[in-house]
């Protein structure tokens, strides 16, 4: 199974275009020991060659631009993405449906809800049926208890894990979470027996996510924010990292105890907010991560899982 981050970071980038608190005026000026990163996404293959897109993000044309598997100039009109998978009906992880709209139809899986979502308050599928008749959609299942698979990539068995965390704003579900709103998606191959999670938006980890996480080889997981009350602290926001559906990595329950009763061999951060300590790659905090063997996602992050490591 190969597995290659597209982009690391969360809504906006880093640096975001109108922030200049610290982490984003020190890498402007070259003060911070920091890496820019795109808007979160991944990208998942069987065989290297046909890729299923795990969220569409607005900064997808540069991400593309910059992993030639995904541009295989196999005919006049190509590209690698054989499927895209919907985590959510997020703005930072839908919007690059437009920039593929010349490419539709293409196979679009997503559970209900973000489907109506996605054809409602914000209506993505509605708008591109004007493209060759926009995406096709594939439900997903959400609910654990049932796997599947995408014919792009028929050895891995799939496994939408309900998460708990919150619809986005144009959601009649805001702040009232349903099943299907938010999924993690456990990944198996069955050729090696590899596994891997990834759960960009992990609010509240339950009992069952847990089990699920304690079950994966490699984790990449929720890494917005250091501090529940960051964006206060940094003075550029009013909402906590629970009211916007993401764990904080610091202090009790957190993110670094909830990985440190794990017993994965690879701990990845993904989704990381431009105000987040961690980004500074010589800060105190990501000192921290390392004595914990948690590594932070980066652009071009790549790697093979080969079976139990």
């Amino acid at each position: 199974m190969h597995i290659h981050v597209l982009g690391s970071a969360a809504g906006g980038g880093f640096p975001q275009w109108n922030c200049n608190c610290h982490n984003c005026d020190g890498f402007r000026k070259g003060t911070l020991q920091a890496q820019s990163r795109t808007q979160s996404s991944i990208a998942i293959s069987e065989d290297g060659e046909h890729w299923i897109l795990c969220n569409a993000s607005p900064d997808i044309r540069a991400q593309l631009a910059s992993f030639n598997a995904m541009q295989p100039a196999r005919t006049l009109r190509d590209t690698g993405i054989s499927a895209v998978m919907l985590f959510d009906s997020q703005v930072d992880h839908t919007t690059g449906l437009l920039m593929l709209r010349e490419g539709m139809p293409l196979e679009v899986w997503c559970t209900t809800q973000v489907h109506e979502d996605l054809t409602s308050g914000f209506p993505l599928f509605s708008m591109l049926k004007h493209w060759n008749g926009g995406p096709r959609w594939h439900e997903v299942p959400a609910t654990d208890e049932t796997a599947f698979s995408i014919p792009c990539a028929p050895s891995l068995r799939l496994i939408a894990i309900p998460l708990l965390s919150n619809a986005p704003p144009y959601s009649p579900r805001r702040n009232k979470p349903h099943p299907g709103d938010n999924i993690g998606l456990f990944i198996e191959d069955t050729r090696n027996g590899a596994t891997a999670l990834y759960a960009p938006g992990l609010g509240k980890p339950d009992a069952n996510i847990l089990a699920w996480m304690a079950r994966a080889d490699t984790l990449l997981v929720d890494g917005t924010v250091w501090q529940d009350d960051e964006m206060q602290r940094c003075e550029v926001g009013t909402r906590t990292g629970q009211q916007m559906g993401h764990l904080a990595q610091s202090g009790p329950g957190g993110m670094i105890e909830v990985l440190d009763g794990l017993t994965a061999t690879r701990k990845i951060l993904i989704h990381i907010n431009n105000t987040n300590p961690i980004l500074d790659e010589s800060s105190e905090e990501r000192a921290i991560l390392a004595s914990h063997g948690i590594v932070v996602a980066y652009d071009g992050m790549h790697f093979e899982l080969s079976g139990h490591e």
